[in-house]
């Protein structure tokens, strides 16, 4: 798989890549990530990158030559063409931006199952419009909170993207079980020592019944989720049993909390309860 971003910072990349599992997919061959700096496309002397808004207002516009030179450059500037003409997309161009739709795992697995994915990162007030009306096939933003330029996310989206990547992670079931992978939160994680500072392990992790140790997992996911991001559980996939729990949660919410001691009664439940409703 091929990331190409184009920035008017690249050394902003320069260590981000050079680690971790980025790293090692480039090093097995399984994603190429090609940085380019979009000054290097800018017509003229001086290779001008930015102007004043039409209309006024504060801040200054990414101009529309530099971006669209390099993206001509990188990509057949046919493909880009029919792109927009046809409305499929052959190679996704991303334009990085806090109007786009908010990135998440669905979109991640999306494009993992192409071959290149092409992410333009922003800078200063705003992109000139005519990027996205010509040549963006999505438009993507990390949340609702505002960032100095669309590098930071280019950097998380590779992140997401790549671990997605067959062969990238020694252990398939990371990404079976990850937060989000089936639209909820993963529960709480131990490993030694069995007691710290008079927390313990929840017993059931030490029981060796692996059934015990599957349901104790879903079970306190369904619980953080519902905790934490409820929203979540509208498009989770949930059997009949979790259903049953999260009922039996909410009743038990409810019942709590009318109690007169509910303050301090709401998360109890003895020390294995305890341990598992830490929040994240």
């Amino acid at each position: 798989m091929r990331f190409d971003i184009l920035t008017l910072f690249p050394g902003l990349f320069d260590s981000i890549f050079e680690e971790s599992i980025v790293s090692r997919a480039i090093a097995a061959g399984l994603v190429e990530i090609n940085v380019h700096n979009i000054r290097d496309y800018a017509p003229g002397k001086h290779k001008v990158t930015d102007d004043t808004p039409y209309g006024g207002g504060g801040g200054m516009v990414m101009k529309v030559e530099p971006i669209t030179n390099a993206l001509e450059a990188i990509l057949d500037a046919e493909l880009l063409a029919r792109q927009k003409a046809t409305g499929r997309t052959e190679t996704p161009v991303i334009l990085l931006t806090p109007a786009g739709r908010r990135f998440d795992q669905q979109l991640a697995r999306e494009l993992e199952r192409e071959e290149r994915v092409v992410l333009i990162c922003g800078r200063y007030e705003a992109i000139d419009q005519r990027i996205s009306d010509l040549f963006a096939t999505h438009e993507v933003s990390l949340g609702d909170f505002v960032l100095s330029g669309g590098e930071i996310a280019a950097m998380a989206i590779v992140e997401a993207v790549t671990r997605l990547v067959p062969g990238v992670l020694g252990d398939m079931r990371a990404i079976v079980e990850d937060s989000f992978s089936h639209g909820l939160l993963e529960g709480p994680h131990y490993t030694r020592p069995p007691e710290f500072r008079g927390r313990g392990v929840p017993e059931v992790l030490l029981s060796g019944d692996h059934a015990r140790v599957a349901r104790w997992r879903r079970e306190r996911a369904l619980e953080r989720t519902w905790r934490q991001r409820p929203d979540l559980l509208d498009q989770a996939d949930l059997t009949p049993q979790d259903r049953a729990f999260l009922a039996a949660l909410r009743e038990g919410e409810e019942t709590d909390s009318s109690a007169p001691d509910a303050g301090l009664s709401a998360h109890g439940g003895g020390e294995e309860a305890d341990a598992t409703l830490q929040r994240a």
